[in-house]
């Protein structure tokens, strides 16, 4: 046995190191069933009788057969007898793993069998750990009825929708019972419900935590080494008196005990499970809430102990007994609550259960449900009415945040408290209706740890919420800590690696600077880093998995834009753009972040989401401008070119030119800025013709218009280009068919001349940069241009034939080549159409099928080689001429396909003439193979098939696929070419206007002026605001201001078109109506409708008292041990009417409560209930029993009769812990002083209260008196003086505190402090 146990250890412990080793790595499913077993079979034990007592049945329940053999004693065995404590024991547990309950759907789940003393922190383990619970936000306990329990159909229905509702919004855990009985069974078809109505959710938890002796069929569960699963059958009219596992929980504690048959043995685990649940953190502090369905007088317990450690209860009235007889009584003060009313409820609801209730069990439950009454805060009764089914899921959060509000006496803030379990569960509607309603005013600093949960959280609504009740945002990401934390928790992906990959070595130091070096790389070389390094060093480790900030940023909006779009998080993105100052450069620089992202990213799906998204902010762009163009268009126009200092210094036509979009640059508003940077100073109404004699008969230009405004127009200085390269295609025509000499003719100079010419302005293009692209992005940028690629190539192919043409020998090459070059020329003359709106597009249509007509030429090619290699082979044998060879084999094949149809593939059109027999003739074909009569040797029926099959897959396949091929692109094409040309016509329009007013080839002179300028004298350039310009700080923040006002009306103009679409309508009337339980789409559409368009938002403050105060508790004897306490063991009432229970209603409520609590504090001993209605020393009462549980020689009966308590009875006699019998004096001392100086010359003192105290260590003849004192200081007064030492000699126990309800004080100190502040005229 030690030796299985060793092993079984030792695997253990080489199983979790190997877990621990291979965290990252995915394990077999057998090596994890191993872990788990080794684990559980090491930390959760079973309970197991020892001795078998000579019985048909052993004491314990269980047969002789179910015993182990050293149980069985022999039968001359006379030793002890069975005892509980001594012959229980515990041993590892032999139940556990998976469950399958069969039938439709194979439902399965995890179980576990459980000893009674397990350790709660080893079950969270067990549910967290092994079976891999995430934790939750919420724990709901469903208690209630189990046997014979029935729920009316609405009821049903609406409890199973608002249970679910609430356990899939917020995360919860639902604890029950976990038996196919009463309420736990509803629980589980509510689980049901769900999985089958939504499949693509998360699973709901539903534990189930029941007792192991009451299982039916639980040996199926039973195995050594665990079950995987474990074929669990439901004999629901086989179980008798057990009850059946509900296969519809996902997760079930078997508690044992080592008895059999008997019910309740897991109340105490699941007590102690859901505390210590409770007492974990997962953000925050887990809230529990019970929820109550019918239930007898062992709920009414459940309910009570429960509210005593503040866990708020829901009570669903019409669910029956107990439940329907706390909600009759919920409304009513509790002194209307009497015995002879619980009588009567208990009789209506209970039916024939009532008549077994003793007189002493209903006063008992009388006192409970008064005391559940006073605690009303914890208390909610929910209720359907016949016009509305209402919602469960709103009650049980209305519950919590109820309850939440007054854990201010525990020093817990109480809206803190609240909005923290909103977040927790991501409930927006409640924390809106709860939280932030509009009595309640809110300080920005105050929600900044809200916010920034929310946007780790990833919970949109939230920060929109947030941000219409106050958040400043600029407040908020002020200081730089808190940019870098967004930066550390932001969750894995593309952008967070490359942050990391962007150093050396992982886990190197990541500042706000490494974040600006990679969107800098994203936006673009030509932009100036968003994040300058910072002086103040304000690093973290940065991994894979996280990134940082370290810079003090600019515009909060900005910021969190950027930091959302990098994560591709759509919901974040669209509220901080909202936010954002200059929000068009914004949309169009996330346009063009998403797309690199997306090109650079490697998951298609992620790449594709990222497109939409900039698909989506490019639309917003749209809509801004169209919106400024309508209202302003010069404004606009200005909006487009202004250097954006939020966005490293560039424009929002750079940046959406580099994002691609063509839908924005293809806007009326940005054509006519384009149009009027064409036009330069020239109205952009003048006809071409009008322009054109004008640049011939400049003496007609009216004298007031400068030549230089005329010919330094881009309009102009392209036409000047049209005819100067018109005239050097004649020139080089002329040349090239004229007058190419042996040496170069004065023409042909002068043609060399022109294109040098025309070699000096390329290079002036490959440099020109005053975007500030850099070399490397400028040649890029170069290169791409299909037009720039044939000036290269001409170019080149011209050099290299004017060094050819030099030569003698290759004279003829040379010219050859210009000849080719030529061509070149002539196709670089397209360039020219690409300006004209009529034609431009259908050159973009020609470069489109240009690449069809390759792709095409590609599959053409197989067929011509297949057909012509096999032709040549059949019909000539082994010719080694190559040119022969490619003719035969490519040419002819590919004339084919024109029509040009070979004679030599049949006998008819054979000529031996034609012909040479060996191939020696040069200009002739080899003659193919011939036979003896000198007649062709080939198959002739085969070459003809062969011509024939070529002829219908090339001539008639192919040729159409290609026309359909080109008829596809010019229709996919015609819909976009405008669009597209539109785009394109921007850097044609630039390179122009950049460009020397001189055409070819006087611009040389120009190009010799910008040498000696930029690079002789090293004067900067000249400065062009057409395209980019530098504004004023005042002007900028005007411009940037209408531009917010223009965005305001573009998102109500959104919002007010998606409210009218009749598909909106739709939407909302099927989310309103459907019962479905998915709570983002029941929410969307009232949420929608709210404009979040906070900006600088001003926080509105409360005045608060300035009165701070320091306490001090004055006892005239000090608190002595416990030495006598008495209490009544039983009260007999008399019978009462209804007229009696009105008589006594009507009585002023003015009892003791704390006085009458059960449990006396400071001991093991229980007060006697004592209901309101029996408090007063008038009542009548009747002592049976009294019972003296101390040693004092004092006569309790005597001074019962002389020292009584003024408030009534208590439920116990004697003095208990105070220190002497009757009253017991305190005084309270409360020194306050004023925040700013008052005039006030000497101290005031002032008696705010004297009395009784109800305090929880009165009894019947001692209780608590105190009075309390007030001495007013002023802050000059000497007295001060000695206060402030002792405080400081007090280290921290003695503060001055501000006078608030939020004070963490005690109920009686709370009440003294609220007089005080009313003293003073304060709001407490």
């Amino acid at each position: 046995m030690g030796e299985a146990e060793g092993d079984s250890r030792l695997v253990h412990t080489l199983a979790l190191s190997a877990v621990k080793a291979s965290k990252h790595f995915s394990l077999s499913p057998s090596f994890q069933r191993c872990t788990f077993a080794a684990w559980v079979r090491e930390n959760v034990n079973k309970r197991e009788c020892c001795f078998f007592e000579k019985a048909d049945v052993c004491k314990c329940g269980y047969s002789k057969t179910d015993h182990v053999d050293e149980a069985i004693k022999p039968e001359d065995f006379t030793g002890e007898s069975w005892d509980r404590h001594r012959h229980i024991r515990e041993v590892p547990t032999d139940a556990f793993g998976d469950i399958s309950f069969g039938g439709l759907g194979q439902k399965t789940g995890q179980y576990a069998r459980v000893s009674t003393d397990t350790s709660p922190e080893i079950l969270y383990q067990l549910l967290t750990d092994q079976w891999k619970l995430s934790p939750p936000n919420l724990l709901i306990s469903v208690t209630g009825g189990a046997k014979n329990f029935y729920l009316k159909a609405r009821l049903k229905t609406v409890f199973h929708r608002g249970l679910i509702k609430v356990a899939q919004t917020t995360g919860a855990w639902i604890i029950t019972g976990g038996t196919h009985t009463g309420v736990m069974k509803h629980v589980g078809r509510a689980v049901r419900d769900y999985a089958l109505s939504s499949s693509t959710q998360g699973q709901i938890v539903a534990i189930g935590v029941a007792t192991w002796g009451i299982i039916h069929n639980r040996d199926a569960l039973v195995h050594p080494e665990g079950c995987f699963p474990a074929h669990y059958v439901m004999d629901i009219e086989g179980q008798g008196r057990l009850s059946c596992l509900d296969n519809n929980h996902t997760h079930f504690l078997l508690v044992d005990d080592g008895t059999q048959g008997q019910y309740g043995v897991e109340i105490e685990l699941r007590s102690r499970l859901e505390k210590c649940i409770a007492g974990k953190q997962s953000g925050v502090t887990i809230p529990v809430v019970c929820v109550v369905l019918d239930g007898g007088p062992g709920t009414l317990n459940t309910i009570y102990n429960a509210m005593l450690n503040s866990t708020p209860c829901v009570i669903l009235e019409g669910s029956g007994r107990i439940a329907d007889v706390i909600a009759q009584v919920a409304g009513l003060p509790p002194g209307r609550i009497t015995i002879a009313l619980i009588h009567q409820l208990m009789k209506k609801f209970f039916g024939e259960e009532y008549e077994r209730f003793p007189d002493l069990k209903i006063i008992e439950w009388t006192k409970k449900i008064q005391d559940i009454i006073r605690m009303s805060q914890l208390l909610t009764v929910f209720r359907i009415s016949d016009d509305d089914q209402g919602d469960v899921d709103v009650a049980i959060l209305q519950a919590l945040l109820k309850a939440s509000r007054t854990s201010e006496s525990l020093g817990i803030d109480c809206w803190k408290r609240q909005l923290e379990l909103a977040i927790a569960w991501n409930r927006v509607d409640i924390a809106e209706t709860e939280i932030f309603t509009e009595e309640s005013h809110w300080k920005s600093s105050d929600l900044h740890w809200a916010m920034l949960s929310a946007l780790v959280g990833n919970k949109p609504q939230f920060v929109r919420l947030l941000l219409e009740n106050g958040v400043n945002l600029r407040d908020f990401l002020q200081e730089e800590e808190t940019l870098c934390e967004l930066y550390k928790e932001m969750p894995g992906c593309f952008f967070l690696g490359k942050l990391a990959k962007s150093r050396n070595h992982s886990g190197e130091l990541i500042t706000m600077t490494h974040v600006s070096g990679e969107v800098r790389h994203l936006l673009g070389s030509f932009t100036q880093p968003l994040y300058l390094p910072s002086t103040t060093i304000n690093q973290f480790n940065m991994s894979i998995e996280d990134s940082s900030s370290s810079v003090t940023p600019r515009d909060p909006g900005r910021d969190l834009f950027l930091w959302a779009i990098v994560q591709n998080n759509k919901e974040l993105a669209e509220i901080a753009w909202e936010q954002c100052r200059d929000c068009m450069s914004a949309a169009l620089a996330a346009s063009q972040i998403l797309k690199k992202l997306a090109a650079e990213g490697s998951d298609a799906d992620e790449a594709e989401e990222m497109k939409e998204l900039a698909n989506h902010y490019e639309k917003h762009a749209i809509g801004v401008f169209s919106q400024c163009h309508n209202s302003d268009e010069d404004r606009a126009r200005k909006l487009l070119v202004h250097a954006s200092p939020l966005w490293g210094r560039t424009t929002c036509l750079r940046l959406a030119l580099e994002a691609d979009d063509k839908s924005f640059v293809a806007q009326s508003g940005v054509q006519a800025l384009l149009t009027q940077i064409w036009c330069g100073e020239l109205s952009v109404d003048n006809p071409v013709w009008r322009v054109m004699v004008c640049m011939v008969f400049f003496p007609l230009i009216y004298t007031s218009f400068l030549l230089v405004s005329l010919y330094s127009s881009p309009q102009v200085k392209f036409f000047w280009n049209i005819v100067s390269y018109f005239a050097f295609l004649f020139l080089f025509a002329v040349v090239l068919m004229i007058d190419f000499q042996d040496l170069p003719s004065p023409l042909e100079l002068l043609l060399y001349i022109w294109l040098l010419s025309l070699v000096c302005e390329e290079v002036r293009q490959l440099f020109h940069d005053p975007d500030g692209f850099g070399f490397r992005k400028k040649s890029k940028m170069y290169i791409n241009d299909l037009w720039n690629i044939l000036d290269v190539l001409s170019i080149i192919l011209f050099i290299i034939g004017l060094a050819l043409r030099l030569t003698t020998v290759l004279f003829y090459a040379g010219k050859v080549l210009l000849c080719i070059d030529f061509v070149v020329f002539c196709l670089r003359l397209m360039a020219i159409f690409t300006i004209s709106k009529t034609l431009g597009p259908k050159i973009i249509i020609v470069k489109r099928m240009m690449m069809d007509m390759f792709f095409f030429m590609f599959l053409l090619s197989i067929w011509v080689v297949a057909y012509g290699v096999a032709k040549q082979g059949i019909l000539i044998h082994n010719d080694n001429r190559l040119d022969w060879i490619l003719r035969g084999a490519v040419y002819e094949p590919y004339l084919i396909i024109f029509g040009d149809f070979p004679q030599n593939i049949e006998y008819s059109g054979f000529d031996l003439n034609s012909c040479s027999m060996n191939g020696t003739d040069p200009l002739k074909p080899k003659c193919p193979v011939l036979n003896e009569s000198q007649t062709p040797a080939f198959p002739e029926w085969l070459t003809i098939i062969m011509l024939c099959v070529y002829l219908l897959f090339a001539n008639i396949l192919l040729l159409n696929l290609l026309i359909a091929i080109f008829n596809f692109t010019f229709q996919e094409v015609q819909d976009n070419t405008d669009r597209i040309w539109k785009f394109q016509r921007y850097e044609l329009i630039k390179e122009y206007h950049s460009r020397p007013a001189a055409p070819p080839p006087f611009i040389i002179l120009s190009h010799l002026y910008i040498f000696i300028r930029n690079v002789v004298l090293c004067r900067p350039p000249i400065v062009c605001k057409e395209f980019k310009n530098e504004l004023l700080e005042s002007e900028e923040e005007e411009l940037l201001s209408w531009e917010a006002l223009m965005k305001d009306r573009y998102l109500q103009s959104t919002q007010q078109e998606q409210s009218q679409s009749m598909e909106r309508r739709i939407l909302d009337t099927a989310q309103n109506q459907s019962p479905a339980v998915d709570y983002g789409q029941s929410e969307i559409s009232g949420f929608c409708s709210k404009r979040s368009t906070v900006t600088e938002s001003a926080t509105i403050f409360f005045i608060r008292s300035h009165i701070f105060i320091i306490i001090f508790q004055i006892f005239h004897m000090s608190l002595l041990p416990l030495v006598c306490l008495h209490f009544y063991s039983a009260l007999t009432t008399t019978d009462e009417s209804p007229d009696t229970y009105v008589s006594t209603s009507e009585k002023e409520d003015g009892f003791h409560v704390n006085a009458r609590q059960f449990h006396y504090p400071g001991s093991k001993v229980t007060r006697f209930p004592v209901p309101d209605e029996k408090v007063p020393w008038e009542a009548s009462i009747s002592l049976s029993v009294t019972r003296d549980v101390c040693k004092m020689s004092v006569c309790l009966m005597c001074v019962s009769s002389v020292i009584r308590n003024p408030q009534g009875r208590t439920g116990i006699r004697g003095r208990g812990t105070l220190s002497r019998l009757g009253p017991n004096l305190h005084v309270d001392l409360v020194l306050t002083r004023w925040v700013v100086s008052c005039p006030l010359s000497l101290p005031s003192l002032f008696q705010v209260f004297e009395g009784y105290v109800d305090d929880c260590r009165n009894t019947d003849n001692a209780w608590v008196e105190t009075t309390v004192l007030n001495i007013h200081l002023d802050r000059s007064s000497p007295l001060m003086v000695d206060i402030s030492n002792m405080a400081v000699s007090a280290y921290g126990s003695l503060l001055w505190q501000e006078v608030s309800g939020r004070a963490r004080l005690s109920s009686n100190q709370r009440e003294s402090l609220r007089q005080i502040a009313e003293l003073h005229n304060r709001k407490f």
